[in-house]
């Protein structure tokens, strides 16, 4: 599924005993597996050469906290594939994306509800911060559902995959993430007020965030569900330019 050639280079997240890395480094070049449990860390190779040993040479096992991993050793990763505490899913996907431009795919597993955020479309109840985040990379969409009864202990939730492919390019050249990202935090911090409201703190007034969204072509009586991240990258790029005429 997460549609692996033999020159992928993988950055697995959360292998535990190592039922998803023997696949993976199966169908992949080299598996880069990231565990934060320094006991199944040291574990895992060890399963791997018992089971496998011919593909022994192509695991590479980090022990560490994927939500602060900053560099990797060896080439860079063009897959991810994670399954992810339910808590810590969106930061970490967030992150690793942010970290690791060379990640084109991702496929991660998460409870059915985050991925359902994680998938949303403009407008929908369950759009929010998770769903413009995560478009501002790429196209993420629902690529199949995983109930509790394949897990043991059988856990509360069920769970859902989740699909994502990196933009060919960047979505836009003259907006930086962070700017765009503070706007989106802003906007969604009271969800049930107009934009011209939720973002009157990040604006300054409302007042100024009104002339900030009439310059981006967005309606100020909208609320933030309803913006795609090209709204949001509007915004952004209006404020950017109001500062660059003060400070001239």
């Amino acid at each position: 599924m997460a549609g692996l050639k033999q020159r992928d280079v993988v950055l697995e997240v959360g292998p535990g005993f190592g039922s998803l890395t023997l696949p993976l480094l199966a169908s992949a070049d080299r598996v880069v597996a990231v565990e934060i449990d320094p006991v199944l860390a040291a574990e895992l190779p060890l399963t791997i050469a018992a089971r496998a040993p011919e593909l022994a040479g192509r695991l590479e096992v980090v022990t560490g906290d994927a939500a602060r991993l900053t560099e990797l050793p060896g080439e860079p990763p063009g897959v991810l594939v994670a399954n992810l505490p339910y808590n810590v899913a969106v930061p970490v996907v967030l992150h690793l994306l942010a970290t690791f431009p060379s990640v084109r795919r991702c496929l991660v597993m998460v409870q059915a509800e985050v991925a359902d955020r994680m998938v949303a479309q403009p407008g929908s109840r369950t759009y929010g911060i998770p769903s413009v985040k995560l478009a501002w990379y790429g196209t993420a969409r629902r690529a199949g559902s995983v109930p509790r009864s394949v897990f043991w202990p059988v856990p509360r939730v069920d769970s859902g995959l989740v699909a994502l492919v990196r933009h060919e390019r960047p979505i836009t050249a003259d907006a930086r993430r962070e700017d765009v990202f503070a706007v989106v935090d802003a906007a969604f911090a009271q969800r049930r007020k107009t934009l011209r409201a939720a973002l009157s703190s990040w604006a300054g007034s409302a007042a100024q965030a009104e002339r900030l969204l009439r310059l981006a072509e967005v309606d100020p009586a909208l609320r933030g569900e309803a913006l795609g991240v090209a709204e949001y990258i509007r915004i952004a790029q209006a404020a950017r330019a109001a500062r660059t005429i003060i400070e001239s």
